[in-house]
């Protein structure tokens, strides 16, 4: 019996042994391990953000483990990563995302791209801070649902691979909601996108872009004035935001002539503000849909259809979408634009960034 005793012991040692090294750790009902480079990847070629404490391309790992950890949820069943999909441009495929109890999410979920410097964040603008934007969704009641920061530190304080994580990122292995925003923050910070076929073209590689695609980019910029509000980014970049990279630009847009929403007003309070949406970045805007707060349209062919003809005279419409008249305007899109304008936003998916392997997944189903 003690020999029996003896060997179930080492067999047990070993399995735990084994685990601990391959970091290991059961999700969802499944196996997964932690595959991280021996050498951390490079995530600020160009400038490191100084708001950062400790070594940054250490925190920025931390930070991709713990977007992608289903973890901070309370119930283990959803990640960051879970509605924002490198793949999407790190938005989602739904209308709205399911949150942790698979219940859907209030409104459609952004894409997160150049979001180092930006100031206002959410459709709504609720946010100003990118290190308390991080922590939003996990003690949102719906999307990760945690109650307090103390049971999340806790938690991952009892997963085998977080010590040697921290250690690396910040000198030793103490876990606190601080360093959490701040490493989920670098993190997101770190998804850059400046290698779409627009950037090639503004770089001067001129032979980058089909003739539909730059009347496309034509129509878009002038004939129907879309520029006026998803201008060109300041500077010739393609950012097509809302004013620029730091979009805090809200408009209404016509959607709904009566508010089901009220927006950018729910934060402010102010009547005029009802309606009123943050005016999104469209670089990657082909892989991003569903489109919209709500995310009502599903291609890009509808939300054309929106703008040609099915703007409503909602409150608060902005002025560039009315007529001379004070009404919704009707501009009536030929099929021959609309496909040169959807060829042009072709133009502005990065496939280097939704491809890049520093910012996937890190967790390897076994």
């Amino acid at each position: 019996m003690k020999k029996i005793f003896f060997l179930f012991s080492i067999i047990s040692l070993v399995a735990v042994v084994y685990s601990c090294k391959k970091s290991s750790n059961v999700v969802g009902g499944g196996t997964v391990s932690l595959d991280l480079p021996a050498t951390p990847y490079n995530y600020f070629p160009n400038s490191i953000p100084d708001t950062i404490v400790g070594s940054p391309n250490n925190v920025a790992t931390l930070g991709r483990v713990l977007f992608y950890d289903t973890h901070l949820s309370v119930n283990n069943a959803v990640s960051c990563g879970s509605c924002h999909k490198q793949a999407l441009a790190f938005a989602d495929n739904a209308a709205l995302s399911s949150g942790f109890q698979g219940l859907p999410t209030k409104r459609n979920t952004i894409a997160i791209t150049d979001e180092g410097g930006s100031s206002s964040f959410f459709w709504d603008g609720r946010e100003n801070n990118i290190r308390n934007l991080a922590l939003r969704p996990l003690t949102n009641h719906v999307e990760m649902g945690i109650v307090d920061s103390t049971s999340l530190t806790g938690k991952l304080a009892s997963l085998p691979y977080y010590s040697k994580l921290f250690i690396a990122a910040y000198g030793d292995n103490n876990i606190t909601s601080t360093r959490i925003s701040s490493a989920i923050a670098l993190f997101m910070e770190a998804i850059t996108s400046d290698n779409t076929r627009l950037d090639q073209f503004n770089a001067g590689n001129t032979s980058v872009l089909t003739a539909q695609e730059l009347e496309g980019k034509f129509l878009f910029d002038s004939k129907y004035n879309c520029g006026s509000c998803h201008n060109n980014g300041g500077g010739g970049s393609s950012g097509y935001g809302g004013g620029s990279f730091d979009s805090t630009v809200f408009l209404d847009n016509g959607l709904d002539a009566t508010y089901t929403d009220f927006g950018r007003g729910t934060v402010t309070g102010f009547s005029t503000d009802y309606g009123k949406f943050k005016v999104p970045d469209l670089r990657n805007v082909a892989v991003t849909g569903p489109y919209m707060h709500d995310g009502r349209f599903t291609t890009l062919d509808q939300v054309l259809d929106h703008y040609s003809s099915g703007v409503m005279k909602s409150p608060n419409l902005d002025s560039r979408l009315m007529d001379g008249q004070g009404n919704p305007q009707q501009v009536n899109i030929p099929d021959g634009d609309r496909q040169a304008i959807i060829a042009f936003l072709g133009t502005l998916t990065d496939y280097s960034m939704i491809t890049d392997p520093k910012f996937s997944n890190p967790f390897k189903v076994n």
